[in-house]
């Protein structure tokens, strides 16, 4: 099994990338009023709550309208 300072590198940078995923995702929602489902609520709560890449990504499939 890996120790967690072999895997630092890997790590590091995903988390970076989920962070800013995150930030757009926020600004998007923040920025626009309509929405293919759901209302503003709903979208920041996906987002925050489901954080890890999978929270974002829903919005950006689902609620985003363009």
């Amino acid at each position: 099994m890996p120790n967690l300072n072999e895997m630092m590198p890997l790590i590091i940078p995903l988390v970076i990338v989920q962070f800013i995923l995150l930030a757009v995702t926020i600004v998007h929602i923040l920025k626009h009023d309509t929405y293919k489902r759901g209302n503003r609520i709903l979208w920041l709560v996906v987002a925050i709550v489901g954080m890890e890449f999978i929270g974002p990504i829903l919005y950006f499939v689902f609620g985003k309208e363009d």
